[in-house]
C-alpha cells in the first residue's frame, strides 16, 4: 500500500473550527432579567397553613409564553449557631435531630422556620433559634441568600452566622418534637462523607461555613 506524503495529508485535513469566545456575562443580570418577565394571569389552586399554590401564565425574557405551577412561601431562615467557646479549631455547632413525613425519616438539621409576613430575617432567624434551642447569640452575620429548588419552589432560604452562644429554655411548636445536640465541626463533616447528613440545607450551609473558615486562616 502506497504511503501518503505529508503534503497529502496536509490538503486532506479539514481545518479545526475556529474557537469561539465566550462572552463573559454579568451574574447580576439574572436579577436584572426579572423585569423582563410579563404575568399575564396568576391562579390560586391551592393554599394550605406553610404555603400556597399558584398556576402562572406568563411571557418569559426570551419572548415565549409559558405555565408554571409555583409553590409560594414567605421564605425561610437557617442558623448556623456555633459555640467555640471551647475550640476555636474545631467548634460545635448546634444540630436538630427531628422527624420529617415528607422524607420518611429522621433527618439531622441545623436550626431552621419560616419566617412571619413581613418579619426582618435577622429577626425571624433570632426568633427561630431561641424556640427551637433556647439558645440567644451575642453576634449575627448574614452568610448567603439561595433558592433551593428554583425551578417550582419560591422559598428563598436566609443563612446567617450565630455566634456567642448564650444557653436558655427552648419552647417550639406544639408539632416540633426535636432532639438538640451540640457536635464537633469535624463530625459533622465526617457524617457528610459518609452521607449521614441528608437535608440539603444543612450541607449546603456546613460546607459553606467550613469553606470560609478555611479560606480566612490563609
Amino acid at each position: 500500500m502506497p504511503t501518503r506524503k505529508k503534503s497529502d495529508v496536509s490538503k486532506s485535513a479539514k481545518p479545526s473550527a475556529p474557537k469561539k469566545k465566550l462572552k463573559k456575562k454579568n451574574l447580576k443580570a439574572g436579577a436584572e432579567a426579572a423585569g423582563k418577565v410579563k404575568l399575564l394571569t396568576s391562579k390560586v389552586v391551592y393554599e394550605g397553613k406553610l404555603f400556597r399554590v399558584t398556576q402562572d401564565h406568563l411571557i418569559e425574557p426570551n419572548g415565549k409564553k409559558s405555565t408554571r405551577d409555583v409553590v409560594r412561601h414567605n421564605g425561610s431562615v437557617i442558623i448556623v449557631a456555633v459555640d467555640s467557646s471551647r475550640s476555636k479549631k474545631n467548634p460545635w455547632i448546634v444540630m436538630e435531630r427531628q422527624y420529617r413525613h415528607a422524607a420518611g425519616r429522621f433527618l439531622w438539621e441545623l436550626p431552621a422556620g419560616k419566617l412571619d409576613p413581613g418579619e426582618e430575617p435577622v429577626v425571624g432567624a433570632q426568633r427561630e433559634l431561641e424556640e427551637e434551642t433556647g439558645y440567644r447569640a451575642k453576634k449575627w452575620k448574614p452568610l448567603v441568600e439561595y433558592y433551593a429548588s428554583p425551578g417550582f419552589l419560591g422559598e428563598s432560604m436566609k443563612v446567617f452566622l450565630a455566634e456567642g452562644l448564650i444557653p436558655g429554655d427552648a419552647h417550639p411548636e406544639e408539632d416540633e418534637d426535636i432532639e438538640l445536640r451540640l457536635i464537633r465541626l469535624s463530625d459533622i463533616l465526617k457524617r457528610i462523607e459518609k452521607g449521614n447528613i441528608m437535608d440539603g440545607k444543612t450541607l449546603s450551609c456546613i460546607l459553606l461555613y467550613d469553606h470560609l473558615r478555611r479560606a480566612k486562616r490563609k
